[in-house]
């Protein structure tokens, strides 16, 4: 794991995200709050998850504070102040993975999780390859209930990504 793999990750997290919350803000607020059945119910409580985690990863990898959150939390109820958020964690985000080395990517590191209650150890590309994976997780699923309200997410891919690396 590199660098360079990270902050590919995070240029595709800004970018789905944007293309998320553009098609999320055609949604009404009531459609978009109803229980639609999903593990966080709502798509604006996926958001609001999502949020969640990464806020929870970024004080861990930056040792900061955990925020003292539930998993479920919502934490914006407003969605412009929702996307108000993302929008800076996502520039936490990258900028974060623009800091990245090999060398701490390769050092091991043990943090105690509140959903496991229970400490993990491993390699810190371990962890920064989990905030991303789980990003892109419960994206799909917002991706679903976004179709159900009749709304096109656009491509998904990796591959669709607007970007000039070669």
């Amino acid at each position: 794991m590199t660098p360079q793999i990270f902050q590919t990750f995070a240029q595709y997290n800004a970018w789905m995200n944007q293309n998320i919350y553009n098609g999320c803000a055609q949604i009404p607020d009531e459609q978009r709050k109803s229980d639609r059945g999903a593990f966080f119910k709502s798509i604006h409580g996926t958001l609001n998850h999502l949020l969640v985690g990464d806020m929870m990863w970024m004080a861990r990898f930056l040792s900061k504070p955990i925020p003292g959150l539930s998993l479920n939390a919502i934490i914006h109820d407003s969605f412009d102040d929702l996307w108000a958020a993302r929008l800076k964690q996502d520039a936490e985000i990258s900028a974060f993975a623009a800091g990245l080395t090999e060398e701490w990517l390769g050092t091991l590191f043990t943090f105690r999780s509140f959903a496991y209650n229970r400490e993990i150890t491993n390699r810190n590309w371990f962890f920064v390859m989990q905030l991303f994976n789980h990003q892109t997780h419960h994206r799909g699923q917002v991706t679903t209930l976004m179709k159900q309200c009749g709304i096109d997410p656009g491509p998904t891919d990796l591959p669709a990504m607007p970007t000039d690396i070669r």
